[in-house]
């Protein structure tokens, strides 16, 4: 999905033999409209049939080399839906892309991965996951357009009774904001999206939860509860009502006190966290030691900075914007630089994806010699693909990096992978 493209992106696949569905449009932006159009395109094309799943990458994304292995063998286990382990390529760039990178392998190794032991619902994040095409022609295609579309969708599939399932073994690495200005505007906009996600699904879910004693409802109303501009809200009603007499300042005071003595605790937790995170996920975090232990203590600055962002998310009208990516050096064992959206992976290289039947994959013949990096692999042998290595593409820093590809196939369509070098 070539989403607003000013480069010469889809004429550069097209002529790599791959399939690519073009839009402009100024204002309808953001990742939601871009899959409405293209799985709407799909549909109407009659293609959509010929996939049992379909993955939702960004273009800056990096792959394990094995991550559609595992993502296939967690749709064979009867997940329709499906996230993945969610690292940082970039980690160690400096103290806003460690804490933006913490934060996603927090959210994967400990908060994902305890939901999936005790047979509750994950949720989706905003790239790296897979949903099923009984999922798409539910949703009739894509129909989440908030700012957190990603969020909007998890919490519309556990209302309908959908367990979205973790792979802990597909590795995603992804690619973190650098400036705390650019970090700045994408939480405003997520914490935007979580409070235009709450006022129009809270209700549903605590109806749920009460109903069904569904527990994933309980959780994600707990995750999607502003408690931190409800919090911000009593202190400045507390002051209010100070200055009008219904209560002592010396009440409030006291109550300032307390509230001081939490935010240590808090900062003491969150570099706990943060701590605990790096060693738990040690192999995972490309960092030095040296690094590692700067960042847990710059953590809870980052993770404080929320504060003032969910205040200003009330009044403001956040919007999309792009964030610009750099590209990172660090070279990552184990994976290629995959444009998702330009993307196309062989079946015939790959086996079968067809549902019900029993995993039939095999890998790249470039693995069984020894190549590990996605870059690596030729395309020889691939029918219509060409042959020698991999292809570069690029996309414009200034539009939307988002690219979609479905790739679990029913037949055995050619097609090759298109890298970034």
């Amino acid at each position: 999905m070539a989403d607003n493209c000013t480069d010469n992106t889809a004429g550069l696949v097209r002529d790599m033999g791959c399939h690519v569905v073009e839009r402009f449009n100024k204002e309808q932006v953001g990742k939601g409209y871009a899959l409405s159009y293209l799985l709407d395109h799909m549909i109407s094309e009659g293609v959509a049939d010929r996939y049992d799943a379909f993955f939702v990458f960004d273009a800056d994304n990096r792959l394990d080399k094995h991550y559609i292995e595992e993502m296939n063998k967690a749709f064979h286990a009867g997940f329709k839906i499906l996230t993945s382990y969610r690292n940082s390529v970039n980690l160690a760039d400096n103290w806003v892309s460690s804490g933006s990178a913490l934060w996603f392998i927090r959210e994967s190794r400990f908060l994902n991965n305890s939901r999936m032991l005790f047979g509750s619902s994950c949720h989706v994040g905003g790239t790296g996951f897979m949903f099923s095409q009984e999922i798409m022609r539910r949703n009739r295609g894509w129909k989440f357009h908030l700012l957190t579309e990603d969020l909007e969708f998890s919490m519309d599939s556990v209302l309908h009774g959908d367990r979205i399932g973790y792979c802990g073994t597909a590795i995603l690495y992804d690619e973190q904001p650098v400036t705390f200005g650019q970090s700045w505007r994408q939480r405003l906009r997520w914490s935007k999206g979580f409070l235009q996600v709450f006022r129009y699904y809270g209700p549903a879910l605590i109806k749920r939860a009460v109903r069904e004693r569904d527990f994933s409802c309980i959780d994600f109303t707990l995750v999607l509860c502003p408690f931190m501009v409800l919090g911000i809200a009593r202190f400045l009603l507390g002051c209010l009502f100070a200055a009008c007499g219904f209560v002592t300042w010396q009440s409030q005071l006291d109550s300032i006190g307390g509230w001081t003595y939490g935010i240590v605790l808090g900062v003491l937790a969150m570099m706990g966290l943060a701590a605990l995170t790096c060693v738990a996920e040690r192999g995972q975090i490309g960092a030095t030691n040296k690094e590692l232990f700067a960042y847990v203590l710059s953590f809870p600055i980052y993770m404080l900075s929320y504060v003032p962002i969910s205040f200003q998310a009330v009044f403001s009208k956040a919007e999309w914007k792009p964030i610009v990516h750099r590209g990172s050096k660090r070279r990552i064992r184990g994976a290629g630089r995959c444009f998702a959206g330009l993307l196309r992976l062989a079946a015939n290289w790959c086996g079968t994806f067809s549902v019900g039947a029993k995993l039939g994959l095999h890998r790249p013949a470039c693995e069984s010699r020894g190549m590990t990096k996605v870059k690596d692999c030729p395309t020889e042998g691939v029918r219509g693909g060409s042959t020698g290595g991999a292809a570069q593409a690029t996309t414009d820093a200034n539009e939307p990096a988002v690219a979609y590809r479905h790739i679990i196939r029913r037949d055995h369509a050619a097609g090759h992978w298109l890298c970034h070098r």
